[in-house]
Protein backbone atom coordinates (compact mmCIF):
# COMPACT_ATOMS: atom_id res chain seq x y z
CA UNK A 1 0.00 0.00 0.00
CA UNK A 2 1.18 3.51 -0.79
CA UNK A 3 -0.07 7.05 -0.26
CA UNK A 4 -0.44 9.03 -3.49
CA UNK A 5 -0.64 12.80 -3.00
CA UNK A 6 -1.95 14.53 -6.12
CA UNK A 7 -0.80 18.13 -5.93
CA UNK A 8 1.67 16.98 -3.31
CA UNK A 9 4.32 19.56 -4.17
CA UNK A 10 1.90 22.32 -3.18
CA UNK A 11 1.50 23.99 0.18
CA UNK A 12 -0.60 21.43 2.05
CA UNK A 13 0.80 18.49 0.13
CA UNK A 14 4.41 18.96 1.18
CA UNK A 15 3.45 19.03 4.88
CA UNK A 16 1.22 15.99 4.43
CA UNK A 17 4.05 14.15 2.69
CA UNK A 18 6.42 14.88 5.56
CA UNK A 19 3.92 13.58 8.11
CA UNK A 20 3.25 10.38 6.19
CA UNK A 21 6.97 9.79 5.66
CA UNK A 22 7.52 10.28 9.40
CA UNK A 23 4.89 7.60 10.00
CA UNK A 24 6.90 5.20 7.85
CA UNK A 25 4.51 5.23 4.87
CA UNK A 26 5.48 4.88 1.22
CA UNK A 27 4.66 8.20 -0.45
CA UNK A 28 4.26 9.17 -4.10
CA UNK A 29 3.96 12.85 -4.98
CA UNK A 30 2.12 13.55 -8.24
CA UNK A 31 2.36 17.22 -9.11
CA UNK A 32 2.95 19.77 -11.88
CA UNK A 33 6.42 20.62 -10.65
CA UNK A 34 9.10 19.32 -8.31
CA UNK A 35 10.56 21.77 -5.83
CA UNK A 36 13.83 21.34 -3.97
CA UNK A 37 12.23 19.80 -0.90
CA UNK A 38 13.57 17.30 1.59
CA UNK A 39 10.51 15.10 1.06
CA UNK A 40 12.09 13.74 -2.12
CA UNK A 41 14.81 12.07 -0.12
CA UNK A 42 12.18 9.41 0.59
CA UNK A 43 9.15 10.17 -1.61
CA UNK A 44 8.85 9.34 -5.31
CA UNK A 45 7.85 12.09 -7.73
CA UNK A 46 5.68 11.82 -10.85
CA UNK A 47 5.09 14.90 -12.98
CA UNK A 48 1.32 15.07 -13.37
CA UNK A 49 -1.10 17.64 -14.72
CA UNK A 50 -4.58 16.69 -13.52
CA UNK A 51 -6.07 18.47 -16.54
CA UNK A 52 -4.51 15.84 -18.81
CA UNK A 53 -6.42 12.53 -18.66
CA UNK A 54 -3.43 10.65 -20.09
CA UNK A 55 -1.07 11.88 -17.37
CA UNK A 56 -3.57 10.98 -14.65
CA UNK A 57 -4.15 7.57 -16.23
CA UNK A 58 -0.38 6.94 -16.02
CA UNK A 59 -0.39 7.16 -12.23
CA UNK A 60 0.44 3.74 -10.73
CA UNK A 61 -2.60 3.44 -8.47
CA UNK A 62 -3.55 0.08 -6.98
CA UNK A 63 -6.70 -0.99 -5.09
CA UNK A 64 -5.10 -0.81 -1.64
CA UNK A 65 -3.64 2.67 -2.11
CA UNK A 66 -4.83 5.83 -0.38
CA UNK A 67 -5.11 8.90 -2.60
CA UNK A 68 -5.17 12.55 -1.51
CA UNK A 69 -6.42 15.01 -4.12
CA UNK A 70 -5.02 18.47 -3.35
CA UNK A 71 -4.37 19.82 -6.86
CA UNK A 72 -6.37 22.99 -7.45
CA UNK A 73 -6.39 26.39 -9.11
CA UNK A 74 -6.63 28.92 -6.29
CA UNK A 75 -7.85 32.53 -6.09
CA UNK A 76 -4.28 33.86 -5.94
CA UNK A 77 -2.68 34.98 -8.13
CA UNK A 78 -5.75 36.79 -9.44
CA UNK A 79 -6.76 35.73 -12.93
CA UNK A 80 -8.19 38.10 -15.55
CA UNK A 81 -11.96 38.15 -15.21
CA UNK A 82 -12.58 36.56 -18.63
CA UNK A 83 -10.34 33.57 -17.86
CA UNK A 84 -11.61 32.61 -14.40
CA UNK A 85 -14.46 30.27 -15.29
CA UNK A 86 -12.56 28.16 -17.80
CA UNK A 87 -9.35 28.06 -15.77
CA UNK A 88 -11.02 27.17 -12.47
CA UNK A 89 -13.16 24.43 -13.97
CA UNK A 90 -10.38 22.92 -16.10
CA UNK A 91 -8.28 22.20 -13.00
CA UNK A 92 -10.75 21.98 -10.14
CA UNK A 93 -13.62 20.15 -11.82
CA UNK A 94 -12.21 18.33 -14.86
CA UNK A 95 -9.02 17.51 -12.98
CA UNK A 96 -11.09 15.92 -10.22
CA UNK A 97 -13.12 14.09 -12.84
CA UNK A 98 -9.92 12.60 -14.30
CA UNK A 99 -8.74 11.51 -10.85
CA UNK A 100 -12.07 9.87 -9.94
CA UNK A 101 -12.28 7.99 -13.25
CA UNK A 102 -8.76 6.64 -12.73
CA UNK A 103 -9.51 5.50 -9.19
CA UNK A 104 -12.71 3.80 -10.29
CA UNK A 105 -11.04 2.01 -13.19
CA UNK A 106 -8.32 0.70 -10.86
CA UNK A 107 -10.73 -0.26 -8.06
CA UNK A 108 -9.07 2.15 -5.63
CA UNK A 109 -11.69 3.06 -3.02
CA UNK A 110 -9.92 5.50 -0.69
CA UNK A 111 -9.80 9.23 -1.41
CA UNK A 112 -9.29 12.39 0.66
CA UNK A 113 -10.47 15.48 -1.24
CA UNK A 114 -9.70 19.03 -0.16
CA UNK A 115 -12.45 21.43 -1.16
CA UNK A 116 -13.07 24.86 0.43
CA UNK A 117 -15.52 26.62 2.72
CA UNK A 118 -16.14 29.01 -0.20
CA UNK A 119 -18.68 26.51 -1.52
CA UNK A 120 -21.03 28.03 1.08
CA UNK A 121 -20.95 31.59 -0.19
CA UNK A 122 -22.59 34.13 2.10
CA UNK A 123 -23.25 33.09 5.67
CA UNK A 124 -26.86 32.26 6.42
CA UNK A 125 -26.04 30.80 9.82
CA UNK A 126 -23.05 31.36 12.11
CA UNK A 127 -21.07 29.24 12.58
CA UNK A 128 -21.62 27.39 9.31
CA UNK A 129 -22.16 23.67 9.71
CA UNK A 130 -21.62 21.19 6.90
CA UNK A 131 -25.37 21.34 6.22
CA UNK A 132 -25.23 25.08 5.44
CA UNK A 133 -26.61 25.89 1.94
CA UNK A 134 -23.92 25.71 -0.73
CA UNK A 135 -24.25 28.85 -2.87
CA UNK A 136 -20.78 29.95 -4.01
CA UNK A 137 -20.17 33.51 -5.18
CA UNK A 138 -17.92 32.87 -8.17
CA UNK A 139 -15.98 30.44 -10.37
CA UNK A 140 -13.61 29.22 -7.65
CA UNK A 141 -16.31 28.23 -5.19
CA UNK A 142 -18.51 27.07 -8.06
CA UNK A 143 -15.83 24.75 -9.44
CA UNK A 144 -15.24 23.30 -6.00
CA UNK A 145 -18.96 22.72 -5.45
CA UNK A 146 -19.23 20.97 -8.81
CA UNK A 147 -16.25 18.82 -7.79
CA UNK A 148 -17.87 17.95 -4.47
CA UNK A 149 -21.03 16.82 -6.27
CA UNK A 150 -18.89 14.73 -8.58
CA UNK A 151 -17.24 13.11 -5.56
CA UNK A 152 -20.66 12.44 -4.07
CA UNK A 153 -21.73 10.65 -7.26
CA UNK A 154 -18.65 8.40 -7.13
CA UNK A 155 -19.48 7.38 -3.58
CA UNK A 156 -22.40 5.51 -5.12
CA UNK A 157 -19.85 3.60 -7.19
CA UNK A 158 -18.06 2.28 -4.13
CA UNK A 159 -15.35 4.90 -3.48
CA UNK A 160 -14.98 6.15 0.08
CA UNK A 161 -14.41 9.91 -0.17
CA UNK A 162 -13.76 12.20 2.76
CA UNK A 163 -14.23 15.85 1.79
CA UNK A 164 -12.62 18.67 3.76
CA UNK A 165 -13.77 22.29 3.60
CA UNK A 166 -10.99 24.36 5.17
CA UNK A 167 -11.07 28.04 5.99
CA UNK A 168 -8.11 30.17 4.84
CA UNK A 169 -5.09 27.89 5.29
CA UNK A 170 -2.12 29.41 7.13
CA UNK A 171 1.41 28.24 7.73
CA UNK A 172 5.10 28.71 6.92
CA UNK A 173 5.67 29.26 3.23
CA UNK A 174 2.31 30.63 2.16
CA UNK A 175 1.46 34.30 1.80
CA UNK A 176 -0.95 35.02 -1.05
CA UNK A 177 -3.02 38.10 -0.28
CA UNK A 178 -1.39 38.34 3.16
CA UNK A 179 1.82 39.57 1.54
CA UNK A 180 0.16 42.93 0.93
CA UNK A 181 -1.00 43.14 4.53
CA UNK A 182 2.46 42.32 5.87
CA UNK A 183 4.10 44.88 3.61
CA UNK A 184 1.86 47.62 4.99
CA UNK A 185 2.73 46.63 8.55
CA UNK A 186 6.43 46.46 7.74
CA UNK A 187 6.26 50.00 6.33
CA UNK A 188 4.20 51.31 9.30
CA UNK A 189 1.33 52.23 6.96
CA UNK A 190 -2.42 52.16 7.70
CA UNK A 191 -4.04 48.74 7.32
CA UNK A 192 -7.44 49.12 5.61
CA UNK A 193 -10.29 46.75 6.42
CA UNK A 194 -13.62 46.48 4.66
CA UNK A 195 -16.27 47.30 7.25
CA UNK A 196 -15.67 48.21 10.87
CA UNK A 197 -13.58 45.14 11.71
CA UNK A 198 -16.08 43.74 14.19
CA UNK A 199 -16.70 40.60 12.14
CA UNK A 200 -15.11 37.24 12.94
CA UNK A 201 -12.63 35.81 10.43
CA UNK A 202 -11.25 32.32 10.94
CA UNK A 203 -8.09 30.57 9.76
CA UNK A 204 -6.91 26.98 9.81
CA UNK A 205 -3.30 25.88 10.23
CA UNK A 206 -1.71 23.73 7.55
CA UNK A 207 -0.61 21.43 10.37
CA UNK A 208 -4.22 21.02 11.50
CA UNK A 209 -5.20 20.24 7.90
CA UNK A 210 -2.60 17.48 7.82
CA UNK A 211 -3.72 16.03 11.14
CA UNK A 212 -7.33 16.02 9.88
CA UNK A 213 -6.36 14.11 6.73
CA UNK A 214 -4.46 11.54 8.78
CA UNK A 215 -7.36 11.24 11.23
CA UNK A 216 -9.74 10.55 8.35
CA UNK A 217 -7.51 7.76 7.05
CA UNK A 218 -7.20 6.29 10.54
CA UNK A 219 -11.03 6.28 10.80
CA UNK A 220 -11.43 4.43 7.52
CA UNK A 221 -12.24 7.49 5.35
CA UNK A 222 -15.87 8.24 6.23
CA UNK A 223 -18.13 9.23 3.33
CA UNK A 224 -18.75 12.66 4.75
CA UNK A 225 -17.76 16.34 4.50
CA UNK A 226 -15.94 18.12 7.32
CA UNK A 227 -15.28 21.78 8.01
CA UNK A 228 -11.77 22.73 9.13
CA UNK A 229 -11.16 25.88 11.13
CA UNK A 230 -9.66 27.21 14.32
CA UNK A 231 -11.41 27.50 17.67
CA UNK A 232 -12.64 30.84 19.08
CA UNK A 233 -11.44 33.17 16.31
CA UNK A 234 -11.15 36.86 17.31
CA UNK A 235 -12.77 39.75 15.46
CA UNK A 236 -10.77 41.20 12.57
CA UNK A 237 -9.68 44.47 14.16
CA UNK A 238 -8.43 42.69 17.31
CA UNK A 239 -6.58 40.15 15.21
CA UNK A 240 -4.87 42.87 13.19
CA UNK A 241 -4.10 45.00 16.23
CA UNK A 242 -2.41 42.05 17.93
CA UNK A 243 -0.29 41.46 14.84
CA UNK A 244 0.68 45.14 14.59
CA UNK A 245 1.68 45.18 18.25
CA UNK A 246 3.72 41.97 18.01
CA UNK A 247 5.45 43.26 14.88
CA UNK A 248 6.42 46.48 16.65
CA UNK A 249 4.78 48.49 13.90
CA UNK A 250 3.20 51.95 14.02
CA UNK A 251 0.46 50.86 11.64
CA UNK A 252 -3.18 51.18 12.62
CA UNK A 253 -6.46 49.70 11.40
CA UNK A 254 -8.26 51.97 8.94
CA UNK A 255 -11.94 51.15 8.62
CA UNK A 256 -13.58 51.53 5.19
CA UNK A 257 -17.38 51.22 4.74
CA UNK A 258 -18.21 48.15 2.71
CA UNK A 259 -21.04 49.89 0.86
CA UNK A 260 -18.47 52.31 -0.59
CA UNK A 261 -15.44 50.08 -1.03
CA UNK A 262 -17.05 47.04 -2.61
CA UNK A 263 -18.43 48.88 -5.68
CA UNK A 264 -14.98 50.41 -6.25
CA UNK A 265 -13.29 47.00 -5.99
CA UNK A 266 -15.91 45.59 -8.34
CA UNK A 267 -15.23 48.33 -10.88
CA UNK A 268 -11.48 47.76 -10.68
CA UNK A 269 -12.07 44.06 -11.23
CA UNK A 270 -14.18 44.73 -14.33
CA UNK A 271 -11.50 46.91 -15.92
CA UNK A 272 -8.68 44.47 -15.20
CA UNK A 273 -7.12 46.22 -12.20
CA UNK A 274 -8.17 43.72 -9.54
CA UNK A 275 -6.89 44.18 -6.00
CA UNK A 276 -8.93 41.25 -4.66
CA UNK A 277 -11.09 38.58 -6.21
CA UNK A 278 -14.83 39.28 -5.78
CA UNK A 279 -15.20 35.99 -3.90
CA UNK A 280 -12.91 37.54 -1.29
CA UNK A 281 -14.08 41.14 -1.00
CA UNK A 282 -17.82 40.43 -1.18
CA UNK A 283 -17.68 38.67 2.21
CA UNK A 284 -14.75 40.58 3.74
CA UNK A 285 -16.99 42.38 6.26
CA UNK A 286 -19.08 39.33 7.12
CA UNK A 287 -18.57 36.70 9.81
CA UNK A 288 -16.64 33.83 8.22
CA UNK A 289 -16.65 31.04 10.77
CA UNK A 290 -17.27 27.33 10.29
CA UNK A 291 -18.38 24.80 12.88
CA UNK A 292 -15.80 22.02 13.31
CA UNK A 293 -17.72 19.88 15.79
CA UNK A 294 -18.48 17.13 13.25
CA UNK A 295 -14.77 16.53 12.64
CA UNK A 296 -14.20 16.56 16.38
CA UNK A 297 -16.89 13.98 17.10
CA UNK A 298 -16.48 11.68 14.09
CA UNK A 299 -12.73 11.85 13.45
CA UNK A 300 -11.44 12.55 16.94
CA UNK A 301 -9.72 15.62 15.47
CA UNK A 302 -9.27 18.95 17.17
CA UNK A 303 -7.47 22.07 15.87
CA UNK A 304 -4.39 23.02 17.90
CA UNK A 305 -3.40 26.39 16.50
CA UNK A 306 -4.82 29.84 17.30
CA UNK A 307 -5.55 32.48 14.68
CA UNK A 308 -3.33 35.16 16.21
CA UNK A 309 -0.39 32.77 16.49
CA UNK A 310 -0.87 31.58 12.91
CA UNK A 311 -0.94 35.13 11.56
CA UNK A 312 2.16 36.21 13.48
CA UNK A 313 4.05 33.08 12.40
CA UNK A 314 3.17 33.89 8.79
CA UNK A 315 4.45 37.43 9.30
CA UNK A 316 7.75 36.18 10.71
CA UNK A 317 8.11 33.88 7.70
CA UNK A 318 7.44 36.86 5.43
CA UNK A 319 10.17 38.86 7.19
CA UNK A 320 12.58 35.97 6.83
CA UNK A 321 11.90 35.69 3.10
CA UNK A 322 12.26 39.44 2.68
CA UNK A 323 15.62 39.35 4.43
CA UNK A 324 16.85 36.58 2.13
CA UNK A 325 15.70 38.46 -0.98
CA UNK A 326 17.37 41.66 0.22
CA UNK A 327 20.63 39.82 0.92
CA UNK A 328 20.60 38.14 -2.48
Amino acid sequence: MKHVIIGGDGFVGRYLARELIARGEKVVVASLSQSELDIYDKADFLRTDVRDPAQVAALPIEPADIVYHLAARMLMPILPRAQRQACMYSTNYHGTENVLKHLYEHRCTKLVYFSTDMVYGRSKLIPKSEDHPRRPLGPYGGSKLASEKLCESYRDRGINITIFRPRLIMGPGRLGILGRLFRLIELHLPVPVIGNGSNYYQFISVFDCVSAAVAAVDRGLPNSAYNLGSLDPPIVRDLLKQLIDKAGSRSFVLRAPGRLVKPVLGLLDRVGLSLMDPEQFLIADEDCVVDVSRAESELGWRPRYRDDDMLYSAYLEYKKLRAVCTTD
